[in-house]
């Protein structure tokens, strides 16, 4: 790389710079496979998130925050948002003590989930009331007792709060086009 600056093959050296549009695209589609969610759903979301007051794009993030499945994620329950989503559709939690197996279900501040009592005997909840899965530390806004495989939501979180990598405003405008 230090003799040719230039990426190798016949075509390496017609490459242009990246555009804007290159940039705001990566980072849609980086935010959509940290949560796992289709393009539908992220529009939708950022629709919703421009009709409430604030910045557009630290609400969207809380708003993908506060999904049943990246919470499961967040708390500890699971390895991966793919392993949190196939346990919420597996219907292995309950919210305030109500199934629920829509991984896309939001949720509220003060709601309690929970593993369901069937499923606490379970290899990977086993694992994950030993904190396997458990990252350092838990987010300030998840109360979590792995132990009880039980956590609680305490409020939606803000932008600094959230362990997850994007630069937002791209993404604000890419959508506003």
């Amino acid at each position: 790389m230090e003799r040719r600056p230039y990426p190798p093959g016949q075509h390496g050296r017609g490459r242009k710079k990246e555009s804007d549009y290159k940039n705001q695209l990566v980072e849609k589609q980086r935010l959509r496979a940290q949560y796992n969610v289709s393009e539908r759903q992220l529009r939708n979301l950022y629709a919703e998130a421009t009709r409430r007051p604030g910045k557009t794009g630290e609400i969207l993030v809380g708003l993908l925050e506060s999904r049943l499945d990246a919470f499961v994620l967040r708390a500890g329950f699971a390895r991966t948002i793919y392993q949190a989503r196939q346990f919420v559709n597996h219907g292995h939690f309950t919210v305030n003590g109500r199934k629920v197996d829509i991984a896309s279900y939001r949720l509220k501040a003060g709601d309690f989930v929970q593993v369901r009592k069937k499923s606490r005997e379970t290899t990977p909840f086993q694992l994950a009331a030993a904190g396997a899965w458990a990252g350092e530390t838990t987010p300030a806004y998840i109360e979590a007792h792995l132990e009880g495989l039980i956590a609680r939501f305490l409020s939606v979180p803000e932008r600094k709060q959230i362990p997850v990598i994007c630069d937002e405003q791209l993404i604000v405008e890419y959508y506003s086009k």
